[in-house]
């Protein structure tokens, strides 16, 4: 669609905003690490814009989606591009829109901030931390990832265990969108409309502003505590999670041999133990030390939260970094995502287990749903072949396990497998062209002649 485009016009048009049109770097910025997985890399690999925009404000986000319009190009809005399954690599080409110039926190007050999507989460908690406040959830790529692209891509991460996911009510108070129409509008939403937006990968608006919420900022003191089996160190990850006395940010539990991929944690590791990965508040660590003796673990590290800017930083183990340096190591291991049911027992966490052992290596995330301590299982799969990876999917699912999965690039493949009618019913009235990140959401492709 791309090809047969007025590309001199079109830049005439864009006169004043910063554009890239370097084939390597237009090359790289249409990329993100989609190659954590073995189904996507064929699919993604030869996908190209054909022009990076890099507007600094509102304005010229509007000047970008106008043009686009009247020259009918696709539009692929960027953050950092620390996804992992295509969410910002364009399937046909037009222009990428890099949204990191537009990184203004724009005010704070206690319990919230208002940010430009480009703002790093890193360089927001900077600005609210001297009042006593920090973002309540981020991802492991914390350093670098853009909160639009987190709101935008992300689900949850570090901080899930107390704040639950991005998509439970009140984590995300307002975004304003720039509509792609002939002319552009700024529609700001407000409560359970934001989620008309959130988690759809740019293809219903592009997020100009946002509203968050944030948590009292705490002193985090980093923890590694390790175990002689790995439902020992489960079932620990889930008593931590259900002691309301004790303030989390992050319970990690990877079973053997993963923490050997971990090079900088393997003095604080022995061989052939299990770990957990925690953030605790410091005014925890005497009853969290008392938990894991009680649960036949020890702990093998502490950093305490002064420390928090000095060497190592333990969360950049969890989540997808998990799964990052694993990689690092064995290029051949990719990965799954798996919501467990509720079951204090930990029965399938256990089952899964013990079923596919070292072929789906077990790292539980827990995580706050509906009020519960829950395992999140970020798998890392040694993969032979497409077929058996979705046999292992197949297997998941049967026994009432929810996949989300990575080697899927749709919001719906990719999430509840359903199509989220409220998002469809949005982007017909914003995107009525279906210009942005065409081929990412099955409910709209679907529903073309």
């Amino acid at each position: 669609m791309a090809s047969t485009i007025d590309w001199t016009a079109l830049t005439t048009e864009l006169n004043g905003i910063e554009l890239i049109t370097e084939p390597t770097q237009v090359a790289k910025l249409s990329q993100d690490y989609y190659h954590f997985s073995p189904i996507l890399q064929p699919i993604f690999a030869d996908k190209r814009g054909d022009l990076v925009v890099k507007p600094a404000n509102e304005a010229e986000v509007i000047q970008v989606a106008k043009t686009c319009v009247k020259y009918r190009v696709p539009l692929t809005v960027r953050g950092a591009g620390t996804g992992n399954y295509g969410q910002c690599v364009p399937l046909e080409g037009g222009v990428i829109l890099d949204m990191t110039k537009m990184t203004a926190v724009k005010w704070v007050k206690p319990g919230v901030a208002c940010v430009e999507p480009g703002a790093k989460l890193a360089a927001i908690d900077k600005q609210t931390r001297p009042i006593g406040w920090e973002l309540r959830m981020v991802p492991s790529t914390y350093r670098t990832a853009t909160i639009g692209g987190f709101i935008g891509g992300g689900s949850g991460g570090i901080g899930s265990i107390t704040y639950g996911q991005l998509r439970d009510r009140g984590n995300l108070r307002s975004v304003k969108v720039v509509t792609m129409e002939a002319e552009p509008r700024v529609v700001e939403l407000r409560g359970e409309a934001v989620y008309q937006v959130a988690h759809a990968y740019g293809t219903n608006g592009i997020i100009t502003e946002l509203e968050i919420p944030l948590a009292p900022a705490l002193p985090w003191a980093e923890v590694i505590a390790t175990f002689p089996s790995f439902m020992a160190a489960a079932r620990f990850g889930q008593s931590l999670g259900d002691a309301d006395g004790i303030l989390k940010r992050l319970i990690t539990i990877c079973a053997d041999p993963i923490p050997q991929y971990f090079a900088a944690l393997r003095s604080s590791i022995p061989s052939g133990t299990h770990a957990a990965l925690l953030m605790v508040s410091e005014d925890g660590l005497e009853p969290l030390r008392e938990l894991v003796q009680d649960c036949g673990g020890q702990v093998t590290y502490e950093k305490p939260a002064e420390d928090s800017q000095k060497g190592i930083a333990l969360w950049e183990y969890t989540w997808n970094h998990t799964t990052l340096h694993a990689r690092s190591v064995d290029p051949h291991l990719t990965y799954l995502q798996t919501l467990f049911p509720y079951d204090p027992n930990l029965t399938l966490v256990e089952q899964m287990y013990q079923e596919f052992g070292d072929e789906a290596m077990m790292h539980l995330e827990f995580l706050r749903v509906a009020g519960r301590t829950t395992p999140a299982a970020l798998q890392l799969v040694r993969f032979s072949t497409p077929e058996r990876l979705q046999a292992i999917i197949d297997r998941l699912e049967s026994l009432g396990a929810i996949v989300f999965n990575p080697h899927a690039y749709t919001i719906e493949d990719g999430g509840m497998k359903a199509i989220d009618q409220a998002q469809l019913a949005f982007k017909q009235q914003v995107d009525p062209y279906g210009l942005l990140n065409p081929g990412k959401m099955r409910g709209w492709t679907e529903t073309q002649p």
